[in-house]
């Protein structure tokens, strides 16, 4: 649950549904640019998932905190940034689903999500439920982008939304850094 409600505040106001409105109107291929993205968010956050179960195992439980605190103030800090509006991929001559699939698959490599996927999956004793957390609110997220389009989406008050995201997650994200540095 932890993942999926990360994932859902996390990519409400990042760039990747922004990418996928772009897309889903430049194909007019929204089932498409839907499953593709799908594809590589399953993907995506599947490795890192897997990754976190590697990490936790090494790390003791105050360190495993700490790890999900600076993730959750790294995605909050950026927050408060504007976004960059993501490459239109206009360049790329390889179909909807490729396109998609690999625009996506690259913009979210090293993203906010991913990050707190990472944490949360070194957490816990089902590390793979991160992953599907993270892929049902992601995916909550891009279906709606892609079916209302590019002028919708810059129709959302984004920047209000990123304030408010990055307020609530920097100070959980404190609370959490506090804790396992046993300051609290």
């Amino acid at each position: 649950m932890a993942a999926l409600v990360a994932a859902l505040l996390v990519e409400a106001t990042d760039r990747t549904p922004w990418l996928i409105a772009i897309l889903a109107d430049r194909f007019a291929k929204r089932a498409t640019v839907i499953l593709a993205a799908l594809f590589a968010l399953v993907i995506n956050f599947t490795v890192v998932a897997i990754g976190g179960a590697l990490i936790g195992a090494r790390l003791i439980p105050e360190a495993r905190q700490l790890f999900l605190a600076v993730a959750l103030l790294n995605a909050g800090i950026t927050a408060f940034f504007p976004i960059k509006a993501p490459d239109r991929l206009t360049g790329w001559r390889v179909g909807a689903a490729a396109t998609s699939f690999f625009g996506i698959s690259i913009l979210a490599f090293g993203g906010r999500t991913q990050f707190i996927v990472m944490a949360l999956a070194e957490r816990g004793a089902e590390p793979m439920l991160a992953a599907i957390g993270a892929t049902v609110g992601a995916i909550a997220v891009v279906v709606p982008a892609a079916l209302s389009g590019e002028a919708a989406r810059r129709a959302l008050p984004i920047t209000a939304l990123r304030v408010a995201t990055g307020l609530a997650l920097t100070v959980i994200g404190a609370f959490l850094a506090l804790g396992a540095l046993r300051l609290i």
